[in-house]
């Protein structure tokens, strides 16, 4: 693919497989300037961003207080978030655009945030809920007897300790927001609010294709989550398995 990139479409038609004989990358300049590519990348960036920061939010304070305390019906809402996991999330679609549309939240710039963080929040909630557990007690005992508060405790003290987790939660819930195609072509009609998996489809024409524009194309969208999963890796197998075994 990258160095397909690099073909003119012509070398590209006359053999697939060949090495460019001259690397060219106009298709790269043609991809943001005629494919609009840079809009596309701020949109799924800002999606992306957005769902991380409030799915690991929301996900954490809802698994800290199910892992510390006791109330009534903690199982059931526990059971609910696990069940959450099981449901085919693109069955919802159909759903999903009527309530929008009733609420006025079609084609809006937040409109993919609600569904991407709903859709996450189960995972989010089992691993931290996982984790929490973990982290001894006594750890936020001597905090309150130094004097901190309950709120310090949990910012300053068990949320640090969460990382592994936390790391693990920005890679698979960025990916996941990144490469999400169904709901984004569904709820979003603008252009200038379509995502980088549907930037793509406009190098397709129907009967032709830009095969090398697409192929740059391609390129700058794998290659931002591909540093990012390289770099942070072996976080996710630590985060996976943290607090999924003891003794």
């Amino acid at each position: 693919m990258i160095y397909s990139s690099l073909k003119t479409s012509q070398e590209f038609n006359m053999n697939i497989m060949s090495l460019p004989t001259s690397p060219q990358f106009q298709n790269y300049i043609d991809a943001f300037r005629i494919g609009k590519m840079g809009t596309y990348f701020w949109n799924s960036a800002f999606v992306s961003v957005f769902t991380v920061i409030f799915t690991i939010l929301f996900g954490f304070f809802t698994a800290y207080i199910l892992a510390r305390f006791k109330f009534p019906f903690r199982n059931t809402i526990y059971f609910m978030f696990l069940t959450g996991m099981l449901i085919p999330i693109h069955g919802l679609l159909i759903p999903i655009f009527v309530e929008f549309k009733a609420l006025g939240l079609l084609d809006k710039r937040i409109t993919l945030i609600f569904p991407y963080v709903a859709f996450n929040l189960s995972m989010a909630v089992f691993l931290f809920e996982n984790f929490i557990k973990s982290v001894p007690l006594d750890i936020e005992e001597a905090a309150c007897i130094d004097g901190s508060s309950s709120t310090s405790t949990v910012l300053r003290i068990v949320m640090p300790l969460c990382m592994p987790v936390i790391s693990t939660s920005v890679i698979l819930f960025f990916l996941g927001a990144w490469n999400e195609f169904p709901f984004a072509l569904v709820l979003l009609k603008s252009p200038a609010l379509h995502t980088l998996p549907i930037g793509l489809t406009n190098f397709n024409g129907q009967y032709t294709a830009n095969y090398t524009q697409m192929m740059a194309a391609m390129v700058i969208v794998i290659m931002p989550v591909l540093l990012v999963y390289l770099a942070f890796s072996k976080k996710v197998m630590q985060g996976m398995t943290a607090g999924a075994v003891k003794g």
